[in-house]
């Protein structure tokens, strides 16, 4: 049922809250995971096969839970997304099996990024955009999006700063990064309670269930723009696999030797400012339509992303760094939004669900060449140039696919689809 008022509902203000706890997890592990892993013994090739299957594992448990979430329901989907957080985390930190990892990360739900992974996104969007008239949706999922960016940037600071205190008191070798593993899944605990509180308002209303003999994994007449966007979606995901925030903190510790606290007071300083970046979308979607912003701030962000190992020196490259986080998450509530404003109701978790998907599969390879890349000194900096590509081509064929598709204005229905 949609609010007649701007302020969120105890739903939306819950899930704004779950989503600021479970992004300050994501933030702190993804500066620490890659060199918990190295630590643990692991090369650099093992880590990039493993970063692979935590990703293809959360495509698969997502696919599941978001497109069974409208019919089994969306409390017990998320519940069951955060039992599997706290398994795998608590997995990672028990052993350094490599096979047992590998099972691990491919059932549980694991970070490797600074970016959402499971199921949670898709389920909490589609119980937002029923707190919210559809003119506010994108403004609500910016705030949404800058919440998160904020705790993943305290994440990545505290994690780094932890890190720094536990070298300093004599803590050595993989050690120093287990304490924030377990804290990763103790949030997963954290999460599965709160979720326990979503009331009955967050599922989908009774009346606008949908016909069983019509879906095709929770979907009706979205279908094939769902799917088109998809497809580009994981195209954009493949290129962003090779340069996961995790990977990157790896080249800068590797190239610049930077310790842990330096290396989260970056991100910290770079999730700032994607925060900011997220929240200045909604008034340029609002001037310059959903499409045209998404393309025309993510393009620039990725000639940057191309020009950070081009840099002479570690201030140039972190400054270039930082401008391109600048202008990098404008894309992603207007994304989010788009997804929300060409479905049906009764669609919109499965929408979403699958769109993420998308993206996780799409990244899921990506992780195993960049590990291959980043074993040889030769060709550590390539994963920039081959993220920055692909995505310019993402945007140029999103624009050109999608730009003359305008979404129903805020309270109609979809009747027509691109």
């Amino acid at each position: 049922m949609k609010q007649s008022s701007y302020i969120l509902t105890s739903d939306g203000w819950l899930l704004f809250g779950t989503r600021s706890v479970r992004m300050f997890a994501y933030g702190f592990l993804s500066v620490v995971l890659v060199l918990y892993l190295s630590a643990e013994g692991l090369s650099e090739k093992e880590i990039g096969f493993l970063l692979t299957m935590t990703l293809l594992g959360d495509t698969a448990i997502s696919l599941w839970i978001t497109t069974a979430a409208d019919r089994i329901g969306r409390k017990r989907m998320l519940i069951l997304g955060a039992i599997l957080m706290a398994t795998a985390g608590a997995a990672f930190a028990l052993t350094n099996n490599f096979l047992f990892l590998v099972v691990a990360a491919t059932i549980g739900v694991l970070s490797p990024s600074d970016k959402e992974v499971g199921p949670f996104l898709a389920i909490e969007q589609a119980a937002l955009s029923q707190t919210i008239h559809d003119d506010r949706r994108t403004a609500v999922f910016a705030w949404y999006n800058l919440v998160g960016s904020l705790a993943a940037a305290f994440g990545a600071l505290i994690g780094g700063f932890a890190c720094q205190e536990f070298l300093r008191i004599g803590i050595t070798g993989a050690a120093v990064y287990r304490p924030l593993v377990v804290a990763y899944s103790g949030v997963g605990v954290v999460l599965m309670c709160s979720f326990f509180f979503l009331s009955q308002a967050a599922e989908l209303p009774k009346l606008e269930k949908p016909n069983e003999h019509k879906l095709w994994m929770g979907l009706h007449r979205s279908r094939s723009v769902v799917l088109r966007l998809s497809a580009l979606f994981a195209l954009d995901a493949f290129g962003g696999g090779f340069v996961l925030q995790s990977i990157v903190a790896y080249w800068f510790y590797v190239r610049y030797h930077l310790d842990p606290a330096m290396l989260g007071s970056i991100f910290f300083v770079a999730n700032l400012l994607a925060a900011a970046s997220a929240l200045s979308a909604a008034a340029l979607a609002k001037r310059f339509g959903l499409i045209r912003t998404m393309v025309f701030t993510h393009l620039p962000s990725n000639v940057l992303l191309i020009l950070v190992p081009l840099m002479p020196n570690l201030t140039l490259a972190v400054a270039v760094l930082l401008v391109r986080f600048a202008i990098s998450q404008m894309d992603v509530p207007t994304r989010q939004s788009y997804t929300m404003a060409v479905v049906y109701p009764d669609e919109r978790s499965a929408a979403s669900g699958i769109t993420t998907v998308a993206r996780s599969l799409g990244a899921a390879i990506s992780p195993t060449l960049a590990g291959y890349l980043l074993a040889d000194p030769r060709f550590i900096s390539v994963p920039f140039f081959i993220a920055g590509g692909v995505k310019i081509v993402y945007d140029l064929m999103l624009y050109r696919a999608f730009v003359a598709h305008m979404p129903p204005q805020p309270g109609a229905l979809p009747e027509k689809l691109p």
